[in-house]
């Protein structure tokens, strides 16, 4: 049966709040998901909370329901609590129904199977959890097999990426390799890196892109670095037709992604 929690200074409150620091997650490999979508997202691809907070108000919404049972049965907590203990756990005044605290799930380039998807993305210091959580999406629409952060990328982990993300982030694969890792990996098996840069004469809709592609989207600010661009099979841009010189690195992933998608259901 759920347990009841109304007091701020239960320890298990301030462990849930604590989650939202960077060096507390990483310390306790938990973190922190929240509303109702983005849990019933985890559920369905075969992920629960360790511990479930949901508002008493909540506690009839069928999805509700079915989580604190699902959590229970799975050997989790559920716990009832306040609107206030969830806005201090969400860090919004418009709390979610829901806070999830889920264990953090790691995989490596060697748990990756390229030949499972066309498309995958590739980040590189990605500096934005906004970003990181938008291409999450694009990776989930476009049936891209994960997305690969090469270098000092913002944690995945955060309460903010796992919000944007949608959901995304428990259906898409997510790796942390540095550049050379990566690119010995990408080099032994089949895998065409295309590269988004503003120093190249080639349209993004006039090249030929191969299966598996990899497109890989540099820092924010300052692009990616001249070695990383000279790897690439292929360097591509998106033309500019106004008086800004780029696009924001999300949306850019997604024209591109959907540019390689629409090129294959044509093949």
């Amino acid at each position: 049966m759920p347990r009841e929690i109304t007091a701020f200074s239960n320890p298990l409150v301030k462990y849930a709040r604590d989650l939202r620091d960077k060096r507390h997650r990483r310390a306790a490999r938990q973190f922190l998901a929240e509303g109702l979508r983005i849990l019933t997202e985890a559920r369905d691809s075969g992920r629960l909370p360790a511990t479930l907070f949901y508002a008493a108000a909540s506690a009839d919404h069928p999805l509700v329901h079915a989580l604190s049972v699902d959590v229970e049965a799975a050997g989790g907590e559920s716990i009832q609590t306040t609107p206030d203990i969830l806005s201090k756990l969400s860090g919004k005044d418009n709390p979610q129904a829901v806070v999830g605290i889920f264990d953090e799930f790691e995989r490596t380039l060697t748990d990756l199977d390229r030949t499972r998807a066309a498309i995958w993305l590739v980040a590189e210091r990605l500096r934005d959890p906004g970003n990181l959580g938008t291409i999450l999406r694009t990776a989930d629409a476009v049936g891209a097999g994960g997305l690969i952060l090469i270098g000092e990328c913002v944690d995945a982990f955060s309460v903010e990426a796992v919000r944007a993300s949608m959901g995304a982030l428990f259906t898409i694969p997510v790796v942390r390799s540095e550049w050379p890792s990566f690119l010995d990996w990408l080099r032994a098996g089949p895998g065409q890196l295309v590269g988004l840069s503003l120093d190249t004469d080639t349209d993004y809709r006039a090249a030929t892109y191969t299966a598996p592609t990899f497109l890989l989207t540099g820092n924010e600010a300052h692009g990616m670095p001249a070695d990383y661009a000279a790897a690439c099979d292929l360097l591509v841009k998106i033309p500019m037709l106004g008086k800004a010189d780029s696009l924001n690195a999300a949306v850019a992933t997604a024209v591109m992604a959907y540019e390689v998608l629409a090129r294959g259901e044509r093949a």
